[in-house]
């Protein structure tokens, strides 16, 4: 598979799937913007892994969840990066402990803007290049397994992740006929900055990986390769798909 002179964006690409994901596209051919909102140290080591690829990077501060700041990353991304080939939509926040009853407002809020308004602010911006590009181009989201399974205690994740899986089959609908591709990949646990306090408890690990039939989670890169091949001409046939990487996971649930 090759994005061989392809420009994509990736969002939240400072570390984890974002991260492997950036520097994947890069060794497949591909010059990458690199979105990312605190961890600047982050973006700057994925920015070296692209580089060591021979390709170019491009490091931009940027919050998915503000429209005013999706429209400036995209208007930078062209004046120095080029017309945009591929969207990744990565970035995305956790949550947990705070049953629908106690929830707050400001975290409510702040969940669905980052992990669902912000896939769609990213995409509209990138479907408006692509259009007036003449069409073509492919979105790639990154959702979760929650999106299928409930998540007690951290509901508006789980919704968000849900209507990030409506959103692909719509927009798929939608850009049939300007023949731009939007598919999803819904991860299981997987072992990133993100989950690390998990990973260090060792009882909380040790059960989940007995609700894994692989018993093992996830590594970035596993992820990374599903979104390259989404990517590539090679998935010119798939849209509106939901990928589902989970070492089984969604399988076991209902005998877990």
């Amino acid at each position: 598979m090759t994005l061989h002179g392809r420009k994509a964006l990736v969002t939240g690409a400072d570390s984890g799937i974002g991260q492997a994901t950036a520097a994947l596209f890069a060794e497949a051919g591909a010059d990458v913007a690199i979105l990312y909102h605190t961890d600047e140290a982050g973006a700057a080591e994925t920015a070296r892994r692209v580089e060591a690829a021979g390709r170019k990077a491009l490091v931009l501060q940027g919050d998915v969840g503000d429209p005013a700041s999706v429209n400036a990353a995209f208007e930078r991304i062209a004046r120095d990066l080029g017309v945009l080939d591929i969207l990744v939509n990565n970035a995305g926040q956790a949550m947990s402990g705070m049953e629908v009853a106690e929830m707050e407002d400001a975290r409510l809020e702040q969940i669905l803007r980052v992990n669902l308004m912000g896939p769609l602010f990213c995409s509209r911006s990138f479907i408006k290049v692509r259009r007036a590009a003449g069409g073509r181009g492919r979105i790639v989201t990154i959702s979760s397994v929650a999106e299928h399974l409930p998540t007690p205690e951290s509901a508006p994740y789980g919704m968000s992740k849900a209507g990030v899986g409506s959103l692909t089959r719509c927009l798929a609908r939608e850009l049939a006929e300007d023949r731009i591709n939007v598919n999803n990949i819904a991860p299981g646990l997987i072992q990133t900055p993100m989950t690390q306090q998990r990973f260090e408890q060792p009882e909380k690990i040790e059960a989940s990986l007995k609700k894994i039939p692989w018993h093992r989670a996830g590594q970035p890169d596993e992820i990374a390769k599903v979104a390259l091949f989404l990517a590539s001409d090679d998935a010119d046939y798939v849209t509106g798909q939901t990928w589902v990487v989970d070492g089984g996971l969604t399988m076991q649930w209902g005998g877990a």
